[in-house]
């Protein structure tokens, strides 16, 4: 028994100890924001890093030329423009996919939710889209070149959700009864 509890603490321990760490790593991540500085959606991603743990510094100098300079299609363009860890980050992005990314380290120029689609990060009110995080592999990759990093569809578990089945038998079916 106390063996068992020795376990268990030493793998508490352990577990908290990488969650830590886990989130050190994201505070000391700075992210480097270029957006125009009147944007209202961009200021609230940004608020929506920071309380997800990144340092986060704003350029509000627009983000056209740094899309360009770093390689991101204007195809795959938004309103904001981030660069962490030497990858490029383009539009809404939810934080947990750039710590997911982060901790993968893909051969990749970076991520990007093209447009500003309704529901994202920093484009939250009453209506909500479905849309897709992208995987850019390549400078100047355009959408067709992505690959679907993660999905957002806030209909697809309403859509799968099956039918509920009815204890009634069906009119005009047999019912088979155990004697």
């Amino acid at each position: 028994m106390k063996i068992r509890v020795a376990t268990l603490l030493a793998g508490t321990i352990f577990t908290a100890s990488l969650l830590s760490m886990a989130s050190q790593a994201v505070a000391t991540t700075t992210v480097e924001v270029y957006k125009s500085p009147t944007c209202g959606c961009c200021s609230k991603w940004v608020d929506h890093m920071r309380d997800h743990g990144f340092t986060v510094k704003t350029r509000d100098v627009g983000n056209k030329e740094i899309r360009e300079k770093v390689g991101m299609s204007s195809t795959l363009g938004s309103c904001h423009t981030a660069l962490v860890n030497g990858y490029v980050m383009e539009g809404h992005i939810p934080a947990p996919d750039i710590i997911r990314f982060l901790r993968e380290k893909p051969k990749a120029l970076g991520l990007a939710v093209p447009d500003m689609p309704h529901g994202s990060p920093g484009m939250e009110g009453s209506r909500v889209d479905p849309y897709n995080v992208l995987l850019v592999k390549e400078r100047n990759d355009t959408r067709r070149q992505t690959e679907v990093y993660n999905r957002y569809d806030p209909y697809a578990q309403k859509r799968a959700q099956p039918a509920p089945a009815s204890t009634e038998p069906a009119k005009g079916g047999s019912v088979m009864r155990l004697q």
